[in-house]
């Protein structure tokens, strides 16, 4: 469903990722492992054409998405949640949910029928601004408002950090659940091995801008995570 071949990305003069080539089938679930600073970041940001320069080929079910601009790669079908979450704080909960409508490609601004589900919370406080959440709340809000786009492939960049425990479980169990029961395409940047061995399909390990593994998530080993993740 996505491949990425032999793609380098660049902000300004720096280059960031150097002959990445990687693919997710439709329905897997990839977890993007690695230090911090190796590139994964610059990963999503460089599917979402959000770099600065990027020269390779990126296809999306067939079609070529390099050279489209992001609003273009959101309208066929990918969702972002970024670090930082970046929900609009003076926005009430359902104003920003609905902002994901603008890409939907139904056209409807609605919603989505899951995210009550999901995340009840959001539901029962519409009306409050995006602001006065918690940040658990601010990253569920934004899940809702990539899930408003009716999106098949999901970006989330590293969606527990900095989330209080009580609710990083339900973040997780909810990505699973879109996953697994409702058959999103998922990439996710994870530091936290156990959930990417929890969640994931597959993985792909980055060290310096470079793909080093890669494979079933049965296939990450202690060693892999000792040379390519530990401080």
């Amino acid at each position: 469903m996505l491949n990425l071949h032999d793609i380098d990305s660049y902000y300004g003069r720096s280059h960031i990722l150097h002959g990445v080539t990687l693919s997710v089938a439709r329905g897997d679930l990839l977890a993007v492992l690695g230090r911090n600073g190796t590139g994964k970041t610059t990963l999503l940001r460089t599917i979402m054409g959000l770099t600065d320069t990027s020269t390779g080929s990126f296809l999306l079910d067939g079609q070529e998405l390099v050279g489209m601009a992001t609003h273009g790669r959101a309208s066929v079908g990918i969702g972002y949640v970024p670090q930082g979450r970046q929900i609009i704080p003076d926005f009430s909960i359902r104003e920003n949910i609905l902002m994901g409508g603008f890409a939907a490609r139904s056209g409807k601004r609605a919603i989505p029928e899951i995210v009550p589900e999901l995340f009840p919370y959001l539901m029962e406080n519409l009306d409050r601004p995006g602001g006065v959440l918690s940040g658990g709340q601010q990253q569920q809000l934004a899940i809702a408002r990539a899930l408003a786009m009716e999106p098949d492939v999901l970006l989330l960049d590293e969606p527990t950090e900095g989330i209080q425990p009580n609710v990083v479980e339900q973040i997780e169990q909810s990505i699973i659940r879109l996953n697994r029961e409702i058959g999103l395409t998922v990439v996710l940047v994870e530091q936290n091995v156990r959930f990417a061995r929890e969640a994931a399909s597959h993985f792909v390990m980055l060290e310096n801008g470079r793909l080093v593994e890669s494979g079933a998530i049965d296939s990450l080993t202690d060693d892999m995570i000792s040379r390519h993740m530990t401080i």
